[in-house]
């Protein structure tokens, strides 16, 4: 039974590799995210990160094997949260413009750089590229960094 339990805990071996991989990034925000689904942080900087996603068949939108673009937005969120890595970070407006289609087996690379550091609300710029050179993804995101969680917020009334 034991062996069953440590058998279970053991991460195969990409995974596991990812897990590694990622052990010096210092990740403040959504730190719970599936990045199967919303992509792996490869790299954090001061207002920079970058997020790659391997596209996969739990993404299919349709028999051809289109990607939904809720998948691609996950992504381009998360690395935009990611560049402002602070805690209790809440997307507040999304501008995006979806430039190509993506298909299973397509990897994204998003890159996100924040544009100021100074006030609560934080503006964010992401490209996505497909094969290091084709853009198919870009967008402009307003987030706001709270001091506590956004569900500990209370709402006031007049």
């Amino acid at each position: 039974m034991a062996d069953e339990i440590e058998a279970e805990e053991e991460l195969p071996d990409e995974q596991n590799q990812k897990v590694v991989e990622q052990e010096h990034l210092d990740l403040k925000v959504y730190t719970l995210i599936n990045q199967d689904l919303s992509g792996y942080v490869e790299d954090i900087q001061d207002s920079y990160a970058r997020v790659r996603l391997v596209t996969t068949e739990a993404m299919i939108a349709d028999k051809r094997e289109l990607v939904h673009s809720g998948f691609i937005f996950s992504a381009a969120s998360f690395c935009a949260a990611a560049a402002i890595n602070k805690p209790n970070t809440i997307l507040a407006v999304a501008k995006c413009n979806f430039l190509a289609p993506i298909k299973v087996g397509d990897e994204i690379v998003f890159e996100a750089r924040a544009l100021h550091n100074a006030t609560r609300k934080r503006n964010v710029s992401v490209t996505g590229t497909l094969l290091g050179r084709i853009k198919v993804f870009e967008s402009e995101f307003s987030f706001v960094v709270t001091d506590k969680h956004p569900l500990s917020l209370t709402m006031q009334t007049e």
